[in-house]
């Protein structure tokens, strides 16, 4: 698993949705920006992620931000070459607008991570981390969210 560039990424998000997930897969992700401190996810507005309203599904936003904390989670626990194994323990969203357009999930907590990621490595205790994602669709509201989750991520050496 490489995370290290943006080609690299893409191709492991592939093979996660694919083999390992098939609701990423299905969603049609695509990774717009990643590195130490960002992750920006976008899912297309599609058919297959619309509810019966003809606005995203809460199951496709939730793949989103799961998605794009983790990503960056993966990326710092890549570097320490441990076996850090990750999981969100739990959630918390508020939807703001529907979501009618293509909807970018963006990250800022990298730092935030790569600190927890780091003493989870030398500890080998669990450490829980907030994390905030935010969700905007550009095409519908500029840069105003149209919804924000917080996610406890929760990681732990198993070596």
């Amino acid at each position: 698993m490489k995370l290290s560039n943006l080609v690299q990424a893409k191709r492991f998000l592939w093979t996660l949705g694919f083999f390992k997930i098939p609701l990423i897969f299905f969603c049609r992700p695509k990774i717009h920006e990643i590195n130490d401190k960002k992750c920006v996810i976008k899912i297309p507005f599609r058919r297959r992620v619309k509810n019966h309203v003809n606005s995203m599904y809460i199951g496709a936003l939730t793949v989103g931000a799961d998605l794009v904390g983790g990503l960056l989670a993966m990326r710092h626990i890549e570097k320490t070459e441990k076996k850090i194994v990750l999981i969100f323990k739990n959630i918390h969203a508020d939807y703001l607008k529907r979501v009618q357009g293509d909807a970018y999930f963006t990250c800022n907590d990298g730092i935030k991570v790569r600190e927890a990621v780091q003493l989870a490595a030398e500890t080998g205790e669990r450490q829980n981390v907030p994390v905030d994602i935010t969700v905007t669709v550009p095409s519908q509201s500029g840069d105003e969210p149209v919804a924000k989750y917080t996610l406890t991520l929760s990681i732990k050496d198993k070596g």
